[in-house]
């Protein structure tokens, strides 16, 4: 494990208002923790930051010590980015901030912010800007990699919403980056991740939501076969433009919420938001809700806020041990569909899920060279998430789910994958490369550009690579 030399704050160039922790003190411990289980890696050192300065001092304190540089906001990526071996983690989590200009329809972030943060503050004026489907995911890692959410079929991305952002590179200068300064960093943080710096701040564009939207929740059996499923995918495919829509396969839990004869079946759920008036939303989704005889129906008008969290009580922090893998796909074939029953069926875990996606609408229409993010033209997106509960059932566990990526692997849309749901970094470069394709190179010039020693290399990592002329 790298080491620092002292844990005084007159390591620090500047005032540090934060607090240091260091393995064997109070809370390093506490701090550590991510959402996913699995992860048990050792920072150096642990920078709770409290303001923007302390960011810069914590880069720079990386810089004179070699030492690489992780960044936790909300913690919740799969692969535990947010916690590197021997690295200086800087801590944003007490930076929560949420300044909302409602004339302009527009909202500052700060960069530890939750979505939780950002859907009550910009609740408050009838405004929402697309964000995730679990309201405890952090705003700087679901954004950086694309951010998907359940506005995305009327107001595309997360990325397709960030106006600027203001980023510590790693010199430890603060930079703004927008279409008008800084535009390449601009360009590369919209879906290049966190390979860039570390965004104290984010400017996105808000929309009128809510607030009362309708949330479709129906969930069937499933014995009830293929043919809601297909049902599903034809009627969304011709919303794309006003419903968001995942269907997750599952297993009913033993709650009294669900009848009594369906615990610990497997089923699958099909959710959808109607990204408009919640009344004219009831009537559209409808037929969702008719497809035969269900576990349970959990549909209703109710706020955006609390549909935002609906999805909470399934991720909670620490609990679980997670693997996540996905594809993306130009069509969600009859064969697909027979797939991914038959995967959710044979799952190891009852506690995992795996999910079809809908896409096109707003996040079709951004042109493949605006973003980083890259080509729009896929249609679906099939994840594979595996969530159990004991240490000795990772290798069996992981090894299934692997195998069950690899083999749908050929339906693939370029053999591109959502880099959110990534797995574990064993197979991250390669994986890299196929979801950035020809924008690769021009990520690897822009990272050599700001990050030339690969501080920032907890992510799926794109390397520096320097210009021709360079070289």
């Amino acid at each position: 494990m790298n080491m620092l030399p002292s844990a005084k704050t007159s390591d620090f160039e500047g005032p540090f208002d934060g607090t240091m922790l260091l393995p064997g003190t109070a809370g390093y411990e506490d701090a550590r923790g991510v959402w996913n289980g699995m992860i048990q890696r050792h920072p150096a050192a642990i920078l709770r930051c409290a303001s923007v300065q302390d960011i810069i001092a914590g880069v720079q304190l990386a810089a004179r010590h070699g030492l690489p540089v992780s960044v936790k906001a909300g913690g919740h990526n799969v692969a535990g980015h947010a916690v590197g071996e021997g690295a200086l983690m800087l801590d944003l989590s007490a930076l929560r901030k949420v300044e909302v200009d409602a004339a302009k329809r527009t909202a500052w972030v700060e960069g530890g912010a939750l979505w939780s943060d950002v859907d009550v503050a910009t609740q408050a004026f009838g405004l929402a800007t697309p964000g995730g489907l679990v309201s405890e995911t952090g705003v700087a890692g679901l954004t950086l990699s694309g951010g998907v959410g359940w506005l995305r079929a009327k107001y595309g991305l997360s990325i397709d919403n960030l106006l600027a952002a203001e980023v510590v590179t790693a010199s430890g200068k603060l930079l703004r980056a927008s279409k008008d300064e800084n535009a390449d960093l601009f360009w590369a943080l919209r879906g290049g991740g966190g390979n860039f710096g570390v965004v104290t701040r984010f400017l996105f564009a808000l929309h009128p939501v809510g607030p009362e939207v309708m949330f479709c929740l129906p969930i069937y059996p499933i014995s009830a076969g293929v043919g809601p499923i297909r049902f599903w995918r034809d009627f969304v495919a011709g919303k794309s433009d006003s419903i968001g829509s995942i269907l997750e396969f599952s297993t009913v839990p033993e709650s009294p919420d669900f009848p009594q004869a369906f615990w610990g079946q497997r089923c699958y759920t099909i959710g959808a938001i109607y990204s408009g008036d919640a009344a004219e939303g009831e009537r559209l989704m409808e037929p969702l809700r008719q497809l035969g005889p269900k576990v349970a129906d959990l549909s209703g008008r109710m706020t955006y806020v609390d549909a935002q969290k609906l999805l909470d009580p399934m991720f909670p922090r620490g609990q679980y041990r997670c693997y996540w893998k996905s594809h993306l796909l130009s069509v969600l074939s009859d064969e697909m569909i027979a797939e991914g029953l038959d995967n959710a069926i044979a799952s190891p875990s009852d506690r995992s899920i795996s999910s079809f996606w809908n896409f096109g609408g707003a996040t079709a229409r951004v042109p493949a060279s605006e973003t980083a993010f890259g080509d729009r033209s896929f249609g679906w997106m099939y994840s594979i998430d595996s969530v159990w509960e004991r240490a000795e059932d990772d290798a069996k566990i992981i090894a299934w789910s692997r195998n069950a990526w690899e083999r749908f692997r050929r339906h693939a849309h370029e053999r591109r994958l959502y880099l959110n749901f990534a797995g574990q970094d064993e197979d991250s470069a390669a994986l890299t490369q196929d979801a950035f394709g020809r924008n690769f190179t021009r990520l690897s010039q822009i990272k050599a550009k700001y990050d030339p020693t690969n501080m920032f290399r907890f992510n799926q990592n794109i390397p520096p690579l320097p210009e021709p002329s360079k070289l």
